[in-house]
Protein backbone atom coordinates (compact mmCIF):
# COMPACT_ATOMS: atom_id res chain seq x y z
CA UNK A 1 0.00 0.00 0.00
CA UNK A 2 2.95 2.00 0.69
CA UNK A 3 4.52 1.63 -2.91
CA UNK A 4 1.07 2.54 -4.47
CA UNK A 5 0.76 5.45 -2.25
CA UNK A 6 3.98 6.46 -3.09
CA UNK A 7 3.82 6.22 -6.70
CA UNK A 8 0.26 7.21 -6.72
CA UNK A 9 1.27 10.18 -9.27
CA UNK A 10 3.33 7.84 -11.58
CA UNK A 11 -0.09 5.17 -11.87
CA UNK A 12 -2.46 8.34 -12.49
CA UNK A 13 -0.30 9.58 -15.03
CA UNK A 14 0.38 6.20 -17.04
CA UNK A 15 -3.51 5.43 -17.03
CA UNK A 16 -4.09 8.94 -18.46
CA UNK A 17 -1.52 8.60 -20.74
CA UNK A 18 -2.56 5.21 -22.17
CA UNK A 19 -6.60 6.14 -22.33
CA UNK A 20 -5.09 9.06 -24.54
CA UNK A 21 -3.05 6.95 -26.59
CA UNK A 22 -5.57 3.96 -26.64
CA UNK A 23 -8.70 6.34 -27.16
CA UNK A 24 -6.97 7.86 -30.09
CA UNK A 25 -6.10 4.67 -31.59
CA UNK A 26 -9.58 3.46 -31.67
CA UNK A 27 -11.69 6.05 -32.18
CA UNK A 28 -9.19 7.18 -36.05
CA UNK A 29 -10.37 3.21 -37.03
CA UNK A 30 -13.64 4.57 -37.59
CA UNK A 31 -12.96 8.02 -39.48
CA UNK A 32 -12.12 7.21 -43.81
CA UNK A 33 -9.13 8.30 -44.90
CA UNK A 34 -10.19 11.28 -47.00
CA UNK A 35 -12.37 12.90 -44.43
CA UNK A 36 -9.35 12.38 -42.03
CA UNK A 37 -7.15 14.78 -44.19
CA UNK A 38 -9.98 17.45 -45.02
CA UNK A 39 -11.58 17.69 -41.75
CA UNK A 40 -10.04 15.95 -38.97
CA UNK A 41 -6.38 16.93 -39.13
CA UNK A 42 -7.42 20.68 -39.13
CA UNK A 43 -9.74 20.63 -36.66
CA UNK A 44 -6.69 19.04 -34.74
CA UNK A 45 -4.41 21.53 -35.95
CA UNK A 46 -6.85 24.10 -34.72
CA UNK A 47 -7.38 22.98 -31.07
CA UNK A 48 -3.37 22.46 -31.32
CA UNK A 49 -2.97 26.37 -31.94
CA UNK A 50 -6.01 27.33 -29.54
CA UNK A 51 -4.05 25.30 -26.87
CA UNK A 52 -0.34 26.58 -27.62
CA UNK A 53 -1.51 29.94 -27.52
CA UNK A 54 -3.36 30.17 -24.45
CA UNK A 55 -0.79 27.92 -22.65
CA UNK A 56 2.13 31.03 -24.06
CA UNK A 57 -0.41 33.84 -22.86
CA UNK A 58 -0.62 32.16 -19.24
CA UNK A 59 3.12 31.32 -19.37
CA UNK A 60 4.05 34.91 -20.27
CA UNK A 61 1.68 36.45 -18.27
CA UNK A 62 3.74 34.31 -15.09
CA UNK A 63 6.70 34.41 -16.31
CA UNK A 64 8.28 36.23 -13.10
CA UNK A 65 11.95 36.60 -14.52
CA UNK A 66 12.21 33.00 -14.73
CA UNK A 67 14.59 31.77 -18.05
CA UNK A 68 12.57 28.28 -17.43
CA UNK A 69 9.32 29.72 -18.19
CA UNK A 70 10.43 32.30 -20.88
CA UNK A 71 12.13 29.02 -22.66
CA UNK A 72 8.26 26.89 -21.88
CA UNK A 73 6.78 30.07 -23.80
CA UNK A 74 9.25 30.50 -26.64
CA UNK A 75 8.03 26.06 -27.64
CA UNK A 76 4.31 27.10 -27.00
CA UNK A 77 4.28 29.95 -29.26
CA UNK A 78 6.06 27.86 -31.90
CA UNK A 79 3.97 25.21 -31.80
CA UNK A 80 1.20 27.95 -32.23
CA UNK A 81 2.83 29.66 -35.11
CA UNK A 82 3.38 26.31 -37.24
CA UNK A 83 0.20 24.49 -36.48
CA UNK A 84 -1.55 28.00 -37.06
CA UNK A 85 0.48 28.21 -40.44
CA UNK A 86 -1.27 24.82 -41.35
CA UNK A 87 -4.85 25.87 -40.02
CA UNK A 88 -4.79 29.27 -42.28
CA UNK A 89 -3.08 27.39 -45.32
CA UNK A 90 -6.38 25.09 -45.22
CA UNK A 91 -8.88 27.72 -44.67
CA UNK A 92 -7.63 30.52 -47.40
CA UNK A 93 -5.74 28.24 -49.91
CA UNK A 94 -7.69 25.10 -50.02
CA UNK A 95 -4.32 22.95 -49.61
CA UNK A 96 -2.47 22.14 -46.50
CA UNK A 97 1.10 23.04 -46.17
CA UNK A 98 1.01 19.42 -44.87
CA UNK A 99 -0.55 16.28 -45.38
CA UNK A 100 -0.85 14.28 -42.05
CA UNK A 101 -3.17 11.17 -43.10
CA UNK A 102 -2.13 7.88 -44.95
CA UNK A 103 1.49 9.78 -46.84
CA UNK A 104 4.92 9.71 -46.22
CA UNK A 105 6.36 12.47 -44.17
CA UNK A 106 8.20 15.40 -47.03
CA UNK A 107 11.31 16.71 -45.82
CA UNK A 108 9.44 19.79 -44.85
CA UNK A 109 7.60 17.79 -42.67
CA UNK A 110 10.22 15.96 -41.76
CA UNK A 111 12.36 19.43 -41.06
CA UNK A 112 9.36 21.36 -39.01
CA UNK A 113 8.27 17.94 -37.37
CA UNK A 114 12.06 17.43 -35.40
CA UNK A 115 12.02 21.88 -34.86
CA UNK A 116 9.00 21.34 -33.15
CA UNK A 117 10.50 18.05 -31.24
CA UNK A 118 13.26 20.03 -29.94
CA UNK A 119 11.48 22.67 -28.96
CA UNK A 120 10.15 20.56 -26.09
CA UNK A 121 13.44 20.02 -24.93
CA UNK A 122 14.34 23.39 -23.87
CA UNK A 123 11.98 23.03 -20.36
CA UNK A 124 13.58 19.89 -18.91
CA UNK A 125 17.14 21.05 -19.77
CA UNK A 126 16.80 24.26 -17.94
CA UNK A 127 14.82 22.65 -15.36
CA UNK A 128 17.91 20.12 -15.06
CA UNK A 129 20.78 22.19 -16.13
CA UNK A 130 19.88 26.13 -15.77
CA UNK A 131 21.89 28.20 -17.85
CA UNK A 132 23.91 25.32 -19.77
CA UNK A 133 21.89 25.69 -22.85
CA UNK A 134 22.49 28.76 -25.38
CA UNK A 135 22.37 30.13 -28.60
CA UNK A 136 25.86 28.34 -29.93
CA UNK A 137 24.63 24.77 -28.19
CA UNK A 138 21.26 25.14 -29.50
CA UNK A 139 22.85 24.93 -32.64
CA UNK A 140 24.84 22.21 -32.03
CA UNK A 141 21.89 20.57 -31.38
CA UNK A 142 20.26 21.42 -34.53
CA UNK A 143 22.88 21.42 -36.39
CA UNK A 144 23.27 17.12 -36.90
CA UNK A 145 19.65 16.90 -37.67
CA UNK A 146 19.69 19.14 -40.39
CA UNK A 147 22.67 17.50 -42.00
CA UNK A 148 20.65 14.30 -41.74
CA UNK A 149 17.82 15.95 -43.45
CA UNK A 150 20.24 17.72 -46.77
CA UNK A 151 21.86 14.02 -46.99
CA UNK A 152 18.74 12.42 -47.55
CA UNK A 153 17.71 14.89 -49.89
CA UNK A 154 21.02 14.63 -51.85
CA UNK A 155 21.68 11.21 -51.64
CA UNK A 156 20.00 7.82 -52.92
CA UNK A 157 19.71 6.86 -49.24
CA UNK A 158 16.40 6.85 -47.39
CA UNK A 159 18.07 8.62 -44.39
CA UNK A 160 14.20 9.33 -42.97
CA UNK A 161 14.17 6.98 -39.96
CA UNK A 162 17.68 8.64 -38.53
CA UNK A 163 16.41 11.97 -38.83
CA UNK A 164 12.79 10.90 -36.86
CA UNK A 165 15.55 8.96 -34.26
CA UNK A 166 17.52 11.97 -33.58
CA UNK A 167 15.50 13.91 -30.99
CA UNK A 168 15.55 10.20 -29.27
CA UNK A 169 19.44 10.74 -28.96
CA UNK A 170 19.03 14.32 -27.43
CA UNK A 171 16.49 13.03 -24.99
CA UNK A 172 18.46 10.25 -24.08
CA UNK A 173 21.27 12.49 -23.25
CA UNK A 174 18.94 14.63 -21.34
CA UNK A 175 17.72 11.65 -19.40
CA UNK A 176 21.34 10.92 -18.12
CA UNK A 177 21.11 14.44 -17.02
CA UNK A 178 18.20 13.80 -14.08
CA UNK A 179 20.42 11.63 -11.52
CA UNK A 180 22.76 14.25 -11.21
CA UNK A 181 19.85 16.69 -10.67
CA UNK A 182 18.69 14.26 -7.86
CA UNK A 183 21.39 14.40 -6.02
CA UNK A 184 22.23 18.22 -6.39
CA UNK A 185 18.52 18.46 -4.67
CA UNK A 186 19.13 15.84 -1.92
CA UNK A 187 22.16 18.54 -1.13
CA UNK A 188 20.62 21.29 -1.06
CA UNK A 189 16.65 20.61 0.34
CA UNK A 190 15.65 18.81 3.23
CA UNK A 191 12.26 18.29 1.29
CA UNK A 192 11.72 17.14 -2.18
CA UNK A 193 8.12 16.77 -2.72
CA UNK A 194 7.70 19.80 -4.74
CA UNK A 195 10.66 19.27 -6.63
CA UNK A 196 10.74 15.67 -7.38
CA UNK A 197 12.86 14.87 -9.88
CA UNK A 198 10.07 12.30 -10.81
CA UNK A 199 7.62 14.86 -12.32
CA UNK A 200 10.28 16.01 -15.17
CA UNK A 201 11.23 11.92 -15.92
CA UNK A 202 7.33 11.85 -16.95
CA UNK A 203 7.46 14.78 -19.28
CA UNK A 204 10.49 13.13 -20.46
CA UNK A 205 9.12 9.91 -21.20
CA UNK A 206 6.01 11.78 -22.88
CA UNK A 207 8.77 13.14 -24.95
CA UNK A 208 9.69 9.49 -26.18
CA UNK A 209 6.60 8.54 -26.55
CA UNK A 210 5.93 11.26 -29.04
CA UNK A 211 9.28 10.53 -30.66
CA UNK A 212 8.10 6.58 -31.32
CA UNK A 213 4.57 7.78 -32.81
CA UNK A 214 6.65 10.52 -34.90
CA UNK A 215 8.77 7.36 -35.90
CA UNK A 216 6.15 5.02 -36.78
CA UNK A 217 4.73 8.26 -38.67
CA UNK A 218 7.93 7.89 -41.13
CA UNK A 219 7.87 3.96 -41.98
CA UNK A 220 3.55 3.84 -41.72
CA UNK A 221 0.67 4.85 -44.03
CA UNK A 222 -1.81 4.26 -41.44
CA UNK A 223 -3.84 7.55 -40.95
CA UNK A 224 -3.77 6.98 -36.95
CA UNK A 225 -0.83 8.14 -36.82
CA UNK A 226 -0.96 11.90 -36.80
CA UNK A 227 -4.45 11.22 -35.30
CA UNK A 228 -2.64 9.94 -32.00
CA UNK A 229 0.47 12.30 -32.90
CA UNK A 230 -1.60 15.46 -32.34
CA UNK A 231 -3.32 13.96 -29.11
CA UNK A 232 -0.37 13.98 -27.31
CA UNK A 233 0.81 16.81 -28.84
CA UNK A 234 -2.10 18.52 -26.97
CA UNK A 235 -1.64 16.62 -23.89
CA UNK A 236 1.92 17.27 -23.84
CA UNK A 237 1.58 21.33 -24.18
CA UNK A 238 -0.98 21.05 -21.30
CA UNK A 239 0.89 18.67 -18.78
CA UNK A 240 3.79 20.64 -19.36
CA UNK A 241 1.92 23.88 -18.44
CA UNK A 242 0.79 22.86 -15.25
CA UNK A 243 4.58 21.12 -14.50
CA UNK A 244 6.13 24.64 -15.26
CA UNK A 245 3.84 26.86 -13.53
CA UNK A 246 2.76 24.96 -10.81
CA UNK A 247 6.33 23.42 -9.73
CA UNK A 248 9.10 25.00 -7.37
CA UNK A 249 12.02 25.92 -9.15
CA UNK A 250 14.73 24.54 -6.98
CA UNK A 251 17.47 26.57 -8.88
CA UNK A 252 15.93 29.57 -7.75
CA UNK A 253 14.91 28.58 -4.70
CA UNK A 254 18.78 28.71 -3.87
CA UNK A 255 19.27 31.73 -5.75
CA UNK A 256 16.70 33.53 -3.42
CA UNK A 257 18.29 32.13 -0.30
CA UNK A 258 21.80 33.24 -0.95
CA UNK A 259 20.51 36.87 -1.61
CA UNK A 260 18.54 37.16 1.52
CA UNK A 261 21.54 35.83 3.72
CA UNK A 262 24.65 38.10 4.46
CA UNK A 263 27.90 37.42 2.23
CA UNK A 264 29.66 34.79 4.23
CA UNK A 265 33.24 33.39 4.04
CA UNK A 266 34.57 31.60 1.22
CA UNK A 267 37.03 29.46 3.02
CA UNK A 268 36.37 27.52 6.60
CA UNK A 269 38.18 28.95 8.93
CA UNK A 270 38.34 27.20 12.19
CA UNK A 271 37.96 22.92 12.40
CA UNK A 272 35.45 21.09 10.82
CA UNK A 273 35.15 20.01 14.66
CA UNK A 274 34.16 23.41 16.02
CA UNK A 275 32.31 23.31 13.18
CA UNK A 276 30.57 20.01 14.03
CA UNK A 277 29.82 21.00 17.27
CA UNK A 278 28.38 24.54 16.54
CA UNK A 279 26.03 23.28 13.98
CA UNK A 280 24.84 20.13 16.08
CA UNK A 281 24.25 22.35 19.09
CA UNK A 282 22.14 24.78 17.40
CA UNK A 283 20.02 21.83 15.37
CA UNK A 284 19.21 20.64 18.70
CA UNK A 285 18.10 23.70 20.32
CA UNK A 286 17.09 25.80 17.56
CA UNK A 287 15.49 22.77 15.97
CA UNK A 288 15.24 24.32 12.19
CA UNK A 289 14.33 21.06 10.95
CA UNK A 290 11.30 21.31 11.89
CA UNK A 291 10.63 23.58 9.43
CA UNK A 292 9.87 21.58 6.23
CA UNK A 293 11.67 24.85 4.09
CA UNK A 294 14.58 24.05 5.88
CA UNK A 295 17.80 24.24 3.02
CA UNK A 296 21.32 23.85 3.01
CA UNK A 297 22.04 28.01 2.92
CA UNK A 298 20.38 27.77 6.10
CA UNK A 299 23.17 26.97 7.58
CA UNK A 300 25.22 29.80 7.33
CA UNK A 301 23.63 31.11 10.13
CA UNK A 302 26.25 29.11 12.41
CA UNK A 303 28.33 27.94 9.55
CA UNK A 304 30.56 31.16 7.81
CA UNK A 305 31.13 28.94 4.54
CA UNK A 306 29.15 28.98 0.89
CA UNK A 307 27.16 26.51 0.08
CA UNK A 308 30.02 24.43 -1.69
CA UNK A 309 31.55 24.67 1.67
CA UNK A 310 28.65 23.62 3.97
CA UNK A 311 27.65 20.76 1.11
CA UNK A 312 31.16 18.89 1.34
CA UNK A 313 31.54 19.85 5.21
CA UNK A 314 28.08 17.91 5.14
CA UNK A 315 29.24 15.27 3.71
CA UNK A 316 32.63 14.51 5.27
CA UNK A 317 31.47 15.07 8.59
CA UNK A 318 28.30 12.92 8.42
CA UNK A 319 28.78 10.71 5.03
CA UNK A 320 25.30 11.54 3.25
CA UNK A 321 23.48 15.01 2.03
CA UNK A 322 22.34 17.46 3.47
CA UNK A 323 18.83 15.48 2.84
CA UNK A 324 19.18 12.56 5.04
CA UNK A 325 21.48 14.34 7.85
CA UNK A 326 18.04 16.88 8.39
CA UNK A 327 15.49 14.08 7.92
CA UNK A 328 17.52 12.11 10.66
CA UNK A 329 17.19 15.12 13.37
CA UNK A 330 13.78 14.53 11.88
CA UNK A 331 13.03 11.16 12.61
CA UNK A 332 14.88 11.32 16.07
CA UNK A 333 12.00 13.87 16.96
CA UNK A 334 9.51 12.20 16.01
CA UNK A 335 10.49 9.25 18.05
CA UNK A 336 11.02 11.17 20.97
CA UNK A 337 6.99 12.66 20.35
CA UNK A 338 5.64 8.99 19.60
CA UNK A 339 7.36 8.14 23.18
CA UNK A 340 6.58 10.83 25.11
CA UNK A 341 2.96 11.71 23.30
CA UNK A 342 1.36 8.20 22.66
CA UNK A 343 -2.05 9.53 21.88
CA UNK A 344 -0.62 12.00 19.67
CA UNK A 345 -1.63 11.25 15.42
CA UNK A 346 0.82 9.92 13.39
CA UNK A 347 -0.70 13.05 11.09
CA UNK A 348 0.52 15.78 13.62
CA UNK A 349 4.03 14.35 14.06
CA UNK A 350 4.93 14.74 10.70
CA UNK A 351 3.60 18.55 10.35
CA UNK A 352 5.55 18.93 13.89
CA UNK A 353 9.18 17.31 12.14
CA UNK A 354 8.61 19.29 9.44
CA UNK A 355 7.35 16.37 6.40
CA UNK A 356 5.55 17.86 4.21
CA UNK A 357 2.93 14.70 4.47
CA UNK A 358 2.04 11.77 6.86
CA UNK A 359 2.86 9.35 3.92
CA UNK A 360 6.33 11.34 3.21
CA UNK A 361 6.95 10.83 6.92
CA UNK A 362 6.12 7.14 7.23
CA UNK A 363 8.21 6.87 4.35
CA UNK A 364 11.08 8.18 5.19
CA UNK A 365 10.75 6.67 8.76
CA UNK A 366 10.52 3.04 7.53
CA UNK A 367 13.43 4.06 4.93
CA UNK A 368 15.81 5.13 7.77
CA UNK A 369 14.83 2.94 10.85
CA UNK A 370 14.08 -0.33 8.66
CA UNK A 371 9.84 -0.60 10.24
CA UNK A 372 7.13 1.61 10.12
CA UNK A 373 6.29 3.86 12.82
CA UNK A 374 3.38 1.70 13.96
CA UNK A 375 5.40 -0.81 14.37
CA UNK A 376 8.41 1.22 16.15
CA UNK A 377 5.38 2.29 18.26
CA UNK A 378 4.40 -1.19 19.07
CA UNK A 379 7.70 -2.30 19.65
Amino acid sequence: MNLLNHYKAEIRFALILVAVVTLSIWASRFIPDDYFDTAITPILMSASTAVALCCAWITIRHTEGYRMRRLWAFTLLLWGLLDGIYVISWLFMGKPVMNMGAYELTTLELALGNLLGWSLLLFPTEALRPGWLTFRRALLQILPMYALLALDYILPVDLRILVALYPLVLLALLFTQVREYRIWCEDNFSSLEDIDERRIIRYIFVGFLIVAVYTYMCISHEHARGFTQQWLVIFTLVYGTDLILFRRDPWEQVRQSMKSHSPKEEEPSQSNEEYRRALEEWMEKEKPYCNPDFKLVDLQKVLPMNRTYLSQFIHAEYDCSFYLFVNRYRIEEAKRLMADNPDLKLADISAICGFSSPSVFSRTFTSITGQSPSDWVKN
